[in-house]
């Protein structure tokens, strides 16, 4: 697996719409918001350059962003890195003894197909395997 690049770094918050005041004085604009109602989340994307910032926003307050939140506050919550092939990126992950969250695919915003990596095999860092065709 070659990554192509990083495909969005995604930050937790508590309120989108007080969120995207920060982003949009930066000069960044909103491709609009989606609810993801799989991972009870609201996100909005914001194009920088080749990659972007997703804003997550938690729709439950059982849900993992707002458990995120409660534990370690608003912030970085994962980095998400674009792969050419998600099912040859997990098994390649697997085959190097790195735990998976996701042992196959699932429905991400913007019709991307994702996998997360469990934290506790990557050092402290959630990240998401990303294949956007």
């Amino acid at each position: 697996m070659k990554p192509l690049r990083i495909d969005h770094i995604g930050i937790a918050v508590k309120s989108i719409d007080e969120s995207l005041k920060v982003y949009e004085a930066l000069g960044l604009e909103s491709t609009g918001i989606e609810e993801v109602a799989e991972q009870k989340v609201r996100v909005c994307f914001l194009p920088c350059g080749d990659s972007e910032i997703e804003l997550l926003e938690s729709t439950d307050p059982e849900g993992p962003v707002a458990k995120f939140i409660e534990k370690r506050g608003e912030g970085v919550q994962h980095i998400a890195i674009r792969v050419p092939n998600i099912e040859d990126a997990i098994a390649q992950m697997k085959d190097k003894g790195f735990r998976m969250i996701d042992e196959s695919p699932r429905y991400g915003a913007g019709g991307a197909r994702i996998a997360f990596m469990h934290p506790k095999s990557t050092g402290g860092v959630l990240i998401e395997l990303s294949q956007r065709d």
